[in-house]
């Protein structure tokens, strides 16, 4: 299984992104959908994630009310809708996800990170 973000880029501070992260291979379940993020001299720090039975959603504080993750079942994609955004988001996203496979039970997966860069 692969995980391919997109999405990242260059955005004024109060503007909005969208992150994706699509899962390919064949024969997988995806349990748990997440970003982190990793700002520049900083631990990279949980965003969201998104447990897939039950749709319950958790959020870092620093982002609630300002991020939604959110998922296309048929697409094997989650995203990260971020509004609001401020200078101290500016970090390299990626993407995460717990999958369950025939051969190798649930592991987590990493996607490459794509950059967000918030402007003042």
């Amino acid at each position: 299984v692969q995980l391919q973000a997109s999405g990242g880029g260059l955005v004024q501070a109060g503007g909005s992104l969208r992150l994706s992260c699509a899962a390919s291979g064949s024969n997988f379940r995806i349990n748990v959908m997440g970003w982190y993020r990793r700002a520049p001299g900083e631990q990279r720090e949980l965003v969201a994630t998104l447990i897939t039975s039950g749709d319950s959603t958790n959020y870092a504080d620093s982002v609630k009310g300002r991020f939604t993750i959110s998922r296309d079942n048929a697409k094997n994609t989650w995203y990260l809708q971020m509004n609001s955004l401020e200078p101290e988001d500016t970090a390299i996203y990626t993407c995460n996800a717990n999958i369950w496979t025939p051969g190798g039970g649930s592991q987590f997966y990493w996607g490459q990170g794509t950059q967000v860069t918030v402007s003042s």
